[in-house]
């Protein structure tokens, strides 16, 4: 899934090869799905992105813009698997989107579970999008203690860590993946509560955040998630499905999965134990 260390490395990725090409072709909605999202009707996407040069690309929270000519923008959201292809490959035959470009290549944009696929001009009128496009990330120095101090004192009721930080988008591309080793670094179980943590808790919980998510995003994304080359970002994650039972780096306990609030928390029982 996007989360920020993905969506910072696709539009990095994005911008480098596609900046100052021209989309020569569009074929929206080749595999119909019923959980990809679309601005509007896809079968109007070609006219509206086809001649467009694209500018630049940004990331941020869940989401990779790339920006094209004419106050036009092609989205990607949480879900939705983005991929470069060089001229001589061939061309998939299901997909969501496909774009080519005029020198050949092309991009290929597919959902399994669910994903957004948004093309439009001018402003975007959806509200995960837009509080993700105007939120302070991590990865900015803005992002600092008392920015992360706010953040708690904003929340009325006593919180686990889990659903603090990785619902309600808080923190706009925040999720449950990156969430595991930020909570293992600050040697915090996911279920602990705000109100337990101590002056020195949250300051080893923010230093956590800051670093390991520009660590993630240095090295290109997780290994659990594919770049725009469709390879494996190269952080290797410390608690994920790839190190399920796997001797905890710090102290050897295995590594335990639990279901937690909709999906799965992975946790060490003896560096997080849960007070």
């Amino acid at each position: 899934m996007l989360e920020i260390p993905e969506s910072a490395t696709l539009a990095s990725q994005a911008e480098n090869l596609l900046a100052g090409k021209k989309i020569t072709q569009v074929i929206p909605a080749a595999s119909p799905h019923k959980f990809a999202f679309y601005h509007g009707d896809p079968a109007l996407y070609p006219e509206l992105l086809t001649g467009r040069q694209v500018r630049s690309a940004t990331g941020h929270g869940m989401f990779v813009d790339i920006h094209l000519d004419g106050d036009v923008c092609l989205t990607f959201g949480e879900g939705t698997n983005l991929r470069y292809f060089a001229p001589y490959e061939k061309k998939p035959e299901k997909h969501q989107l496909l774009a080519v470009f005029d020198d050949g290549s092309f991009i290929v944009c597919s959902v399994a579970m669910y994903g957004a696929i948004f093309a439009f001009s001018g402003e975007l009128d959806v509200s995960y999008y837009q509080l993700s496009l105007h939120s302070t990330s991590p990865l900015e120095d803005r992002f600092d203690e008392t920015f992360f101090e706010n953040l708690f004192r904003s929340v009325t009721k006593d919180l686990s860590l889990k659903a603090l930080l990785a619902t309600e988008q808080r923190i706009p591309g925040l999720g449950n993946g990156v969430l595991q080793d930020i909570l293992f670094n600050a040697g915090l179980h996911p279920k602990r509560k705000m109100s337990t943590l101590s002056d020195f808790h949250k300051g080893e919980l923010f230093h956590s955040l800051k670093v390991t998510l520009q660590n993630m995003t240095d090295k290109g994304g997780r290994d659990t998630e594919k770049d725009f080359f469709g390879k494996n970002g190269g952080y290797r994650t410390i608690l994920s499905k790839n190190t399920l039972k796997d001797p905890c780096p710090n102290c050897g306990e295995t590594i335990v999965k639990e279901a937690y609030m909709g999906g799965a928390v992975y946790f060490c029982p003896s560096c997080q134990a849960l007070k």
